[in-house]
């Protein structure tokens, strides 16, 4: 069971909790999503304490800009007080200090095929993201064509990672299936009407498969 505590100061404070990681932590980010992954697979979670924080476009969150003036979640405030403010960092570190990494493969071959699936999942989740605050403007101020542009780049990442299912299926576990898997997962959460499965059975059949894992079943994204 995850650990959610509020945003107080103190929550924020590179200084307190000595010993404790603390991930600022949203229950429908796809990019903290990604980090909870990578911590279950790591049998992390137990040691990472969340800090309920709201970021939006059109607004900063004042306790989070003290530590993160970017003012993006996840950040993580590691165990000795240090700031990491990226999703890709974030889960390297958390590799790093596991007690047995295996998310970020060592061999140069392995490594390379993981970060191009990583590259694929965090550029398609970017994509995702961008879209999903383009539709929650009125609908006469959306921007048609930019909208055009992602949904054509959405259905040939799709088509693309279509092609890779096999190898994503026989590969280890590793921080490109679940860059990829928490995509598509923002995609039944957020996108339910673009019925992305259609065209991309290898694609879905994979993901019906690693969504049943455990880290993916306790990352569940909420409404909201």
């Amino acid at each position: 069971m995850t650990t959610v505590i509020a945003p107080t100061d103190d929550a924020f404070s590179p200084t307190a909790g000595a010993g404790e990681l603390r991930l600022c932590w949203s229950p429908r980010s796809p990019f903290v999503r990604r980090v909870m992954v990578a911590a279950h697979e790591l049998d992390l979670a137990g040691r990472i304490t969340c800090i309920d924080t709201v970021v939006g476009m059109t607004g900063c969150h004042a306790q989070l800009m003290r530590i993160n003036p970017l003012n993006k979640i996840p950040t993580l405030i590691t165990d000795d007080g240090f700031v990491l403010s990226d999703t890709t960092l974030i889960c390297q570190y958390l590799d790093g200090v596991a007690p047995s990494p295996r998310l970020f493969p060592q061999a140069h071959a392995a490594r390379m095929q993981s970060m191009r699936w990583h590259a694929l999942g965090h550029g398609l989740t970017d994509l995702l993201v961008l879209w999903r605050n383009e539709r929650l403007r009125p609908e006469e101020q959306q921007h048609r064509p930019t909208i055009a542009a992602w949904r054509a780049k959405f259905a040939a990442t799709l088509a693309t990672l279509d092609g890779e299912a096999g190898r994503l299926a026989d590969a280890p576990v590793c921080i490109g299936q679940i860059a990829i898997a928490c995509a598509v997962g923002y995609l039944d959460f957020r996108f339910t009407d673009l019925g992305w499965r259609d065209g991309v059975p290898a694609l879905s059949a994979w993901f019906a498969q690693f969504e049943q894992r455990a880290s993916m079943q306790a990352t569940l994204p909420s409404a909201g």
